[in-house]
């Protein structure tokens, strides 16, 4: 069902371009200040184009780069607040854990985070987690606070709210072109609007957009097999709802890492994925053919009969999703190089959505000409060189 038709006008103090869940918290945090603003979605909402569809993502205090880490506490906090604010359970605590060979770095670093001591061993994490089994000589750090974000019911959340606070949200109205000055002009299949500042978070579709405004960004759109498994037993032990999240690190079983939620969206079937995908154009996605190899699956397969193996090794449930990534996997949180009052949040990299009230805030203190919250230097446009001048 698309979002209730609002009263068109044509000028704003600020627009966001994309409603996924970077963007909805953005214009969220907009709307919180007061600002008149305008979120445009190509797409009648709810959709599954892009990245922020599906019912689960995991949250996590664990990371193994500091930058990320520090922000977490101010993630969860900002979750708990729109919880509160639209009377909506968003999170679902379980746990995770981190499976890696010993003194692996990130899997230290992903320790030191959490400020844990204690390291599981394969005989420690199985009596635990009776679902899995460890390789010998492998280790489990495990996050206590981490589990599993209601991803649709989160987006639906955050609209809803920006809504309350004032905003307007357009859906159904793809973006056409951009126009830059000192008043940024937005025309769309629908209309054209106006605004001192614009926000671009339209995911795997930044990269065209930001062509138009001479950036070429390093953003690599990719299609990822989101797959669940199912159990070989109903409801045996450690594979059920009360089973934790996990994630690999430095496994040679896992190249790019592995990632698995409990079962939650289908009974019965654990959400276990490769950490990586093909690449893709994010107007042809769906038009892969299904007999097209896939290698991934042959991963995970192989991964869950070693791992788990209370699974079955063919998923029952195949979906799909897009990432965007940046060559270092870390976002772009920036203004445009050449126009101020343009601001680009792009290239989550499969990580971002338990980051995004954060990645809102910052959004919008950038596009208010504010000092951010955080230490920018790693999210900085200015760190690829050779990304100005794309006519």
């Amino acid at each position: 069902m698309s979002a209730p038709r609002q009263p068109q006008k044509s000028t704003y103090d600020v627009i966001v371009v994309g409603a996924g869940i970077q963007g909805s918290f953005t214009a969220y945090h907009l709307a919180q200040r007061h600002k008149d603003t305008l979120l445009l979605e190509q797409f009648l909402l709810p959709h599954s184009r892009g990245s922020s569809h599906g019912q689960s993502r995991i949250i996590r205090s664990a990371y193994p780069q500091e930058y990320y880490s520090r922000m977490m506490p101010d993630s969860f906090r900002l979750w708990q607040q729109l919880e509160a604010e639209t009377g909506t359970t968003l999170y679902r605590q379980t746990g995770l854990v981190v499976l890696g060979p010993p003194g692996e770095p990130e899997l230290e670093a992903c320790r030191r985070s959490l400020g844990v001591d204690e390291v599981l061993d394969a005989a420690a994490l199985a009596q635990r987690f009776p679902g899995f089994r460890l390789q010998a000589g492998q280790v489990a750090v495990l996050d206590s606070t981490a589990g599993v974000l209601f991803a649709d019911r989160a987006l639906r959340a955050v609209q809803e709210a920006f809504r309350r606070h004032g905003g307007t949200l357009r859906d159904g109205e793809k973006v056409l072109r951009i126009e830059p000055g000192a008043t940024v002009t937005v025309t769309t299949t629908a209309g054209v609007y106006q605004a001192p500042r614009l926000v671009i978070t339209a995911g795997a579709w930044t990269g065209a957009f930001v062509e138009q405004l001479g950036l070429r960004l390093p953003l690599q759109p990719l299609r990822i097999d989101v797959c669940y498994w199912r159990e070989k037993q109903p409801g045996s032990a450690g594979l059920g709802s009360v089973s934790p999240c996990f994630l690999t690190l430095g496994l040679s079983q896992a190249p790019h890492g592995i990632y698995g939620l409990p079962s939650i969206e289908y009974p019965g079937l654990m959400k276990v994925c490769h950490h990586h995908g093909s690449p893709t154009d994010p107007e042809k996605r769906d038009q892969a053919p299904s007999s097209a190899p896939r290698p991934d699956i042959a991963v995970l397969s192989s991964f869950i009969s070693s791992y788990l193996p209370g699974l079955e090794t063919q998923p029952a449930v195949m979906e799909t999703c897009l990432y965007t990534n940046t060559p270092d996997e870390d976002f772009i949180l920036d203004r445009h190089p050449k126009f101020s009052n343009v601001v680009i949040g792009a290239g989550f990299s499969g990580h971002g959505f338990k980051l995004a009230p954060v990645v809102g805030k910052l959004l919008c203190q950038l596009s208010l000409g504010e000092e951010p919250s955080y230490n920018m230097a790693h999210f900085a446009i200015t760190r690829f060189p050779g990304v100005l001048g794309a006519a």
